[in-house]
């Protein structure tokens, strides 16, 4: 099996820097004519319907990926929250033809994270609390009782959406491994598209994950 390998290499500056220092998001052949969006889900007249961040547009969902969308937002409803969705699919007139869902989850600030549109992933766990933050200068990972730790990476594709970010950075052995594949959070709720695996020189911490706004897959 051929692996596909690219090195990062990070200097020592913030992470999160400004928006005009990365690449704008890749576009595969597969998503032409395809916007990915993030906004909120609500239900009207038996319908989903989508209404995109900063925008007045109400987008009727039509689930033409089979995603499931709507038995998602249907579990995750209730009185009180709004629901988050990040999904992508072709706009025309006022349907959303859907045929992807990164995520959906409760939430009514999500349209306001300004670090999204930097981020390549984003994976976390609980039990105990872990996140890590991608970007194209390398992984920030946060754990709980412990330090922020900055490392640069190396990315290995591994076939079917499957890829490892990995570092010996600071010695110590550290591994991200993303598939693509369906992931309840166990503390939130919120439904993502990819399962994560955190290892740190042999301990391993699960937990899910999803694309942000740097990378287009």
């Amino acid at each position: 099996m051929r692996v596909a390998r690219s090195l990062v290499v990070v200097a020592l500056l913030p992470l999160f820097a400004a928006c005009q220092l990365f690449d704008g998001p890749r576009e595969s052949a597969s998503h032409v004519g395809q916007t990915r969006m993030q906004g909120q889900l609500t239900a009207a007249d038996g319908k989903l319907v989508f209404q995109p961040c900063q925008d007045q547009r109400q987008l009727v969902v039509n689930d033409i990926g089979g995603t499931s969308i709507l038995q998602e937002a249907a579990t995750l409803a209730d009185e009180q929250g709004k629901l988050f969705a990040d999904v992508r699919g072709k706009v025309s007139a006022d349907r959303l033809d859907l045929t992807q869902l990164y995520r959906v989850e409760r939430s009514g600030t999500a349209c306001d994270d300004p670090n999204f549109k930097l981020l390549i992933l984003r994976a976390t766990g609980h039990g105990p609390e872990w996140n890590v933050k991608v970007s194209g200068r390398g992984m920030v990972i946060d754990r709980e009782g412990q330090p922020p730790l900055a490392v640069p990476y190396i990315e290995d594709q591994l076939g079917d959406g499957r890829f490892n970010l990995s570092s010996e950075a600071n010695n110590q052995r550290i591994e991200l491994w993303v598939a693509p594949q369906r992931c309840v959070d166990s503390s939130t709720g919120s439904v993502q598209h990819m399962s994560a695996e955190l290892r740190i020189d042999g301990q391993v911490q699960r937990g899910c994950g999803y694309f942000g706004g740097s990378r287009d897959d």
